[in-house]
């Protein structure tokens, strides 16, 4: 099994040329672990094309909402352009909805990326940023209301996630490894992606339109 995806893996590569792409990660304090960490797990399986960086505005130790310690760099130092930039949610994004200086910054890295991906309330972070606006987007179905103060957005309630030109938004927590795998998919092939979903034991749900949960929060 390993032999064949190396194999997928490599035709692609002789037929694209290289995929390697930084993934620029964006951390803060209270962050939601899963939020990062299941599409890390996606994307970490294929080291040959995507390549991991955690950020925070000061670099350092950034402790997700369950304790979790990550070691980041400081944005001061990114250099890089055309990489894939990744927005989670979480505990604090209530209060960087309104921090002028990281949604500076956020904007700023936007114009630099060739793709960007959110998950959970992370859409909402981004949307102050403008680049939202006039795009579909979705996010977290628990707090869907506050989508309400971006409504320039065109906010989907019904969807795992949701796919607009180069940004990906995804609903709630685990929403954002079905949205990774849909990533994948589009950028390596959807046997790619079931060959990750296989190794790391997961059931992928590969309709970005079907969220059973959106039903639970009216």
């Amino acid at each position: 099994m390993k032999h064949s995806f190396k194999k997928s893996i490599s035709c692609i590569q002789e037929t694209e040329g290289p995929l390697m792409r930084d993934v620029v990660i964006i951390l803060y304090h209270d962050f939601e672990t899963l939020d990062v960490f299941g599409p890390v797990e996606v994307l970490g399986r294929l080291p040959e094309q995507f390549n991991l960086l955690f950020y925070s505005l000061t670099g350092g130790i950034i402790r997700s909402s369950q304790q979790v310690p990550v070691m980041t760099r400081p944005l001061s130092e990114l250099k890089s352009t055309g990489y894939i930039l990744f927005v989670p949610g979480g505990m604090s994004a209530r209060d960087l909805v309104d921090d002028e200086k990281f949604i500076a910054t956020l904007r700023s890295l936007t114009a630099n990326a060739g793709f960007i991906l959110t998950v959970c309330t992370g859409s909402i972070i981004l949307s102050r940023t403008g680049i939202l606006d006039g795009r579909n987007a979705t996010s977290n179905k628990r707090v869907f209301a506050w989508t309400r103060t971006a409504p320039a957005v065109h906010w989907i309630k019904k969807a795992r996630w949701v796919k607009d030109g180069t940004i990906y938004t995804s609903s709630g927590v685990s929403a954002g490894t079905d949205m990774a795998l849909g990533f994948v998919a589009d950028l390596l092939g959807r046997s790619v992606a079931l060959q990750v979903s296989q190794e790391i034991e997961y059931t992928w749900n590969e309709d970005s339109g079907s969220d059973p949960f959106a039903a639970l929060y009216p």
